[in-house]
């Protein structure tokens, strides 16, 4: 009988909360929930957490691996080598948003398909944003470490607490996700909304957040498209970053762009770590010219030495660094909607009718989605 492919599903350990906790769906116990849906269509799941080195699971069955799926809060990292190792290679899925775990050159070169579930975790990490920004500014972390350690020092905690009200804040991207936060930023009457973005936002989705300031604030126009990086970072209080991560974005943060900011202003990045240069963030904060906070870093998970787990300015106990592992995107209800993603991601695959939505898809037929799905098009006509 001939050997059943292979399905290599990578997720983090949930240990006994995967057990106490059905709908953490996203720790390896609990497989996304769809571990007979996919042995049903013939193929055998390797579920696995062990992801790293040469004698990893996720090593050992690489060149079995008809389909790859992992996510961005534990990525496997799927490089040209393992690419290179992995013959049988056909669609690597992300459950979750954001591929830049796969190198996605090797996998066009060898006509791999990459997909992810566009949209399945933006209300989460608009409001992980959100929070981080009033951990930030609030001055929450110096306050809730005297709670626990017995002390009660108001004053360690006021000089350096303001309100979000009247501030002006600014997004490095208003996608999807950026423009959420720049939603859900109105009922706190801040001054205005900046954003950075390659095109502006269309007319209605202005329109929306205006009349909701007016609603608000009264004020008629709070949002507005800055030109220039650096002269968004100079005006604005707080700067959140809600961009993907690619060749031009990169160390996008780096010294220069951060010496631009204001002293004592708030950055706070729950798109990619590297989008900012860690020495550079690192630096900042310990000097006290920035407070930084997000949920991810270059390498996931962070080595234990990472500069960011020991960065603090000299204000205080961890005022200016409000980081957390990698989370903002999967809550609960985010696992809901990025399992059920990647079930429908799986079942055109295994039907074979391959039409996914056009906003999952990042390469495909040996090319970077817009111009693949172009050709699709063209085809037909």
């Amino acid at each position: 009988m001939a050997k059943k492919p292979v399905c290599l599903l990578v997720l983090y350990s949930g240990g006994q909360h995967a057990k106490d906790q059905p709908k953490l769906l996203g720790a390896v116990e609990n497989e996304l929930g769809l571990k007979k849906f996919i042995e049903d269509h013939g193929y055998e799941l390797i579920a696995t957490s062990d992801k790293d080195g040469p004698d990893s699971t996720f090593e050992k069955y690489l060149p079995e691996a008809e389909i790859i799926i992992t996510t961005p809060f534990f990525p496997a990292y799927v490089t040209a080598e393992r690419i290179a190792k992995a013959p049988n290679l056909k669609i690597c899925i992300t459950a979750g948003v954001g591929s830049d775990h796969v190198d996605l050159n090797a996998a066009n070169k060898r006509g791999i398909s990459v997909i992810e579930v566009t949209g399945s975790n933006v209300q989460s990490v608009a409001e992980h944003a959100v929070m981080t920004m009033l951990v930030l500014i609030r001055n929450y972390n110096i306050g809730h470490q005297q709670y626990l350690n017995g002390g009660w020092d108001v004053a360690a905690v006021a000089k350096d607490e303001y309100d979000l009200e009247g501030k002006v804040v600014a997004t490095v991207g208003a996608g999807r996700i950026g423009y959420r936060i720049l939603e859900r930023l109105v009922p706190f009457n801040v001054k205005k909304l900046l954003y950075y973005d390659y095109q502006p936002l269309p007319a209605a989705a202005v329109e929306k957040i205006n009349a909701a300031s007016k609603l608000y604030n009264d004020v008629d126009v709070i949002l507005e498209q800055v030109d220039s990086l650096e002269a968004l970072v100079a005006e604005a209080d707080i700067v959140t970053i809600n961009c993907p991560l690619h060749e031009q974005t990169k160390g996008l943060f780096d010294k220069a762009l951060i010496s631009k900011m204001k002293k004592g202003s708030y950055l706070v990045n729950t798109a990619r770590g590297a989008i900012c240069d860690t020495d550079a963030v690192a630096d900042a904060v310990n000097s006290g010219h920035i407070a930084y906070g997000g949920d991810v870093s270059s390498i996931q998970p962070a080595p234990k030495d990472f500069p960011w787990r020991k960065m603090h300015n000299p204000f205080g106990f961890d005022y200016g660094n409000a980081m957390t592992i990698h989370t903002s995107g999967t809550s609960l209800d985010a696992q809901a909607r990025y399992a059920g993603g990647v079930k429908q991601i799986l079942t055109e695959y295994f039907d074979k009718t391959y039409k996914y939505r056009p906003q999952d898809v990042i390469c495909i037929d040996g090319d970077y989605a817009t111009k693949a799905y172009g050709q699709r098009d063209a085809a037909k006509k």
